[in-house]
């Protein structure tokens, strides 16, 4: 596991700019660098992604969502983290107006998605560099993996268009793009204003933002081969200050 010097200082960028404009775009290289993985690993974490369930809480009536769900205690400083009991997600509607007020219930995560040594280094990280940005010593750490799926049903990665999660500092970790074009991401401040804009391309682009400061949407994503799969997969990660 890395230390908290290594994680820390690798993140320095980071920390930086989630300290400044409260968003902040970490390419693959550099956060397989920090993290100490390879192009294998993210293909062995990616096969989580074939093992998603029908998304039943899309108020929209949308069929094109796949998740599971699942939380985390954490404490970056000694960087130990512990599985919390299954339970419902829930948002209230003044945060998710399109499926929030209610309780969802969704499948756990797996055995080899919560064992995947990929994770750990990555929960850690992320806790310590949210720590070193607000001086935060717990977290509650949300998962949530989807795929979007896109065909004769448009895929919406964010349905409620631009939002927030109402936590603390939000992440989304690209894990595959797959015949797909749309996709783009977009970091606001509060006022409205567009501090970045990308589109996550590579196995371990990561987006990261402070969610009590900016709001974020993704556009639709649309099959380029309509005869054939098309999806993105992502990982959400919420943390939420305890």
């Amino acid at each position: 596991m890395s230390d908290i010097t290594t994680s820390t200082v690798g993140a320095a960028p980071a920390v930086h700019a989630l300290s400044d404009i409260g968003g902040h775009l970490l390419a693959a290289d550099e956060l397989s660098r920090i993290l100490g993985v390879t192009h294998a690993d993210w293909a062995r974490f990616a096969l989580n992604w074939e093992d998603l369930k029908l998304d039943n809480f899309m108020a929209d009536g949308g069929t094109y969502r796949y998740r599971r769900f699942g939380q985390y205690d954490l404490h970056p400083s000694s960087g130990a983290f512990s599985l919390l009991p299954h339970e419902p997600y829930r948002q209230e509607s003044h945060v998710n107006p399109l499926n929030g007020g209610v309780d969802r219930m969704y499948e756990p995560l797996t055995d080899a998605f919560v064992t995947d040594p990929l994770l750990h280094e990555l929960l850690v990280t992320l806790g310590r560099t949210f720590s070193a940005v607000d001086s935060t010593q717990r977290w509650n750490v949300k998962l949530h993996p989807y795929r979007i799926t896109a065909g004769a049903e448009v895929g919406q990665p964010a349905p409620e268009g631009r939002h927030r999660d109402g936590v603390t500092f939000i992440t989304s970790l690209l894990i595959n793009r797959l015949n797909i074009t749309g996709g783009e991401s977009s970091v606001y401040s509060n006022e409205g204003e567009l501090l970045l804009s990308t589109t996550l391309a590579d196995p371990g682009d990561l987006l990261l933002g402070d969610d009590r400061r900016t709001l974020h949407s993704v556009t639709p994503i649309q099959p380029v081969d309509a005869g054939s799969p098309a999806h993105r997969d992502v990982l959400v990660i919420a943390y939420t200050a305890r």
